[in-house]
């Protein structure tokens, strides 16, 4: 029999002064190329993934001539050419920017989340949960009229149904709530097939599928006991945010847990050379990230990997601990390389390879130990340099100035992105004009 949530030992459940609210761009990556192309408004879009390879965002139009995600450039190029389907190569930096825009803009209005580049949960207060329609109007109206771009909001008790109410959103008007108290509430839950539910993925779903779980509906009423023994404790967490009980805690913390760059290359490489200008490239990059979120790592790992389907595949990884928590990218590079060195194998063509810094903290109240006390002078030191770079590549644009271990000329290595847009939203030269 389901779990009894009217019992005691549920006594918080659909708690009235408690909402989420998931806020979702539409079609971000296509409405961020859009923004600087008001000529393409209402025509089709596609952007690509890295090396110009698989579609990975489309517009409403793109969609509307059944262009199918994941679908490979080159096996339907003529297509697009024939249909006028403007293709774009992806440019991380434009989406970050626009990102950081409409969380700035979520962050103003409520405590917010965010959960991926285009989204972010916000946690409804007690005095925003009477007027969630109107808060969620605004958030809307003003990342509409401030940034450009469109986005739907799904409100619930807990983040599964507030996911679950967006994905509704979108098919409406924009907003959506879905509380177990509507009286609908079941027949739309009848109509969600249980893949679409957030956190069960495509195993989990050919498993509920063969004991005769389709929907949302039959997901939330299986046992507690069976979904706990099949699915552990994150499958009856799930099951329990169906029924309105929050079990997914908000972290409104800036703070990730580990940090990565991480590039498929525009060419196969083999000498070691090549693959650690790479390697220094990414270490750089993320570092300044790092300094630009003021946080530090204890630590970091080097993967490199041929593509899975060479005939002699290799991947590997390598990592390594900090003396002391940092962020100076001095000091990183001959860490970086030194794990390369462990893992790096003649003969063979490598097609990717990353960074990833882990034990990441804040860099103020972190207490000093011995070792950065004793190298504090150095440190200083190394702080100016570091603050120095960044404000020259900021003001004059990035790689004015660059450490030499990441190649002086541009490499083979570097991304393929043959139809990348050159806007960049921190030059004004850029911005469209506005008619008044």
């Amino acid at each position: 029999m389901p779990a009894d949530f009217s019992s005691e030992k549920y006594k918080n459940i659909l708690n009235p002064n408690m909402l989420w609210a998931l806020v979702d761009c539409n079609n971000f990556y296509a409405s961020c190329e859009e923004l600087f192309r008001p000529d393409l408004k209402n025509k089709p879009i596609v952007v690509l993934s890295n090396n110009d390879g698989c579609i990975v965002a489309r517009s409403k139009k793109a969609k509307e001539l059944g262009i199918p995600m994941g679908e490979p450039e080159y096996k339907i190029r003529s297509f697009l050419k024939l249909h006028h389907v403007a293709v774009f190569s992806s440019n991380y930096a434009l989406y970050g920017d626009i990102s950081a825009r409409v969380m700035q803009i979520i962050g103003d209005i409520c405590p917010c989340e965010p959960y991926s580049i285009d989204e972010a949960f916000c946690q409804m207060e007690k005095s925003l949960v009477q007027n969630s329609f109107e808060v969620a109007k605004l958030i809307r109206d003003r990342i509409q009229k401030w940034v450009g771009i469109t986005c739907s909001v799904g409100i619930a008790p807990s983040k599964t149904l507030a996911k679950l109410a967006n994905h509704l959103a979108k098919k409406g008007h924009g907003i959506c709530m879905l509380h177990p108290e509507q009286e609908n509430f079941e027949d739309i839950l009848k109509h969600i097939p249980v893949g679409e539910i957030w956190g069960i993925g495509k195993k989990q779903t050919e498993k509920l599928l063969r004991y005769s779980i389709k929907t949302a509906w039959d997901f939330k009423n299986t046992p507690e006991e069976w979904v706990q023994k099949h699915f552990t404790i994150t499958g009856l967490k799930t099951l329990r945010e169906l029924h309105g009980v929050s079990c997914i805690d908000i972290d409104f913390s800036d703070t990730p847990k580990s940090l990565i760059c991480s590039r498929s290359f525009g060419v196969r490489i083999q000498s070691f050379q090549e693959l650690l200008e790479a390697v220094s490239s990414f270490t750089v990059r993320g570092s300044e990230r790092l300094r630009h979120k003021k946080l530090v790592a204890s630590g970091m790992c080097v993967h490199i990997r041929t593509s899975p389907h060479a005939e002699n595949c290799y991947r590997n990884t390598a990592g390594a601990s900090f003396p002391y928590p940092l962020n100076d990218t001095k000091s990183m590079l001959p860490v970086a390389k030194g794990l390369l060195q462990q893992i790096y194998k003649e003969n063979y063509y490598y097609m990717k390879a990353g960074i990833l810094f882990y034990g990441i903290l804040p860099v103020h109240g972190m207490q000093k130990n011995f070792l950065s006390l004793l190298d504090e002078n150095k440190e200083q030191e190394t702080e100016k340099l570091m603050l120095a770079l960044d404000t020259i590549n900021k003001r004059y644009g990035k790689r004015t100035i660059k450490f030499g271990a990441e190649g002086i000329t541009s490499a083979a290595w570097h991304m393929k992105q043959e139809h990348k847009s050159s806007y960049d939203p921190q030059d004004l030269n850029h911005l469209p004009p506005v008619k008044l």
